[in-house]
């Protein structure tokens, strides 16, 4: 495996992180405008913000992509004017390191559907745990728990399963075809 980053690879990365700051955007908005909802159950579309930590490894395949691509994704949110600020950029760091865990896992040699949703629920573990110290302290523990699994879960599903989904549909389009995930070949 080769662990060099060419500028393709920072390049993709960064675009990667840049057009899921724009979601994130959108996102944000959504998660305050579900305030009314009890918070825990709030957390069945947190993955969204898990993305970038699963899928940039996916795509780049070499280690320190899903690190990168989460925190200069939270970077250039915040930039965009976050509604908690520079502590997006806490958050990208952690979820980063969550999904990076997934891959490190196998030595960065495991691609399969298994690897990219056990990294979106490391990634989800991270979160809830910094989520629930930082800014849900007063939950009661049962609240915790809840907001903890559905968030581990949601990571699971929309970041890790929903990011392999999307690396495939990306490497039939031929797009990736500068990396090793786009050179797999993926039946239609």
């Amino acid at each position: 495996m080769q662990t060099r980053w060419r500028t393709v690879d920072i390049v993709v990365a960064s675009i990667i992180a840049v057009a899921f700051a724009a979601v994130f955007y959108a996102w944000n908005n959504l998660w305050n405008a579900l305030d009314g909802w009890a918070l825990p159950w709030r957390a069945l579309i947190y993955g969204v913000w898990l993305i970038p930590g699963v899928l940039g490894p996916l795509v780049i395949r070499k280690p320190g992509a899903g690190l990168y691509t989460e925190v200069v994704a939270a970077s250039v949110s915040a930039l965009f004017g976050s509604a908690w600020g520079l502590g997006v950029v806490l958050s990208g760091l952690v979820q980063g390191v969550g999904g990076e865990f997934g891959f490190a896992l196998t030595g960065y040699r495991g691609w399969r559907l298994g690897n990219a949703v056990v990294a979106g629920a490391l990634a989800g573990a991270g979160a809830a745990l910094l989520d629930l110290n930082v800014y849900y302290g007063a939950f009661s523990v049962r609240d915790k728990w809840l907001y903890a699994a559905i968030v581990v879960v949601s990571g699971a599903v929309v970041a890790g399963a929903g990011s392999w989904s999307l690396q495939r549909s990306l490497s039939r389009t031929g797009v990736l075809d500068r990396f090793p995930s786009g050179r797999e070949r993926v039946a239609v």
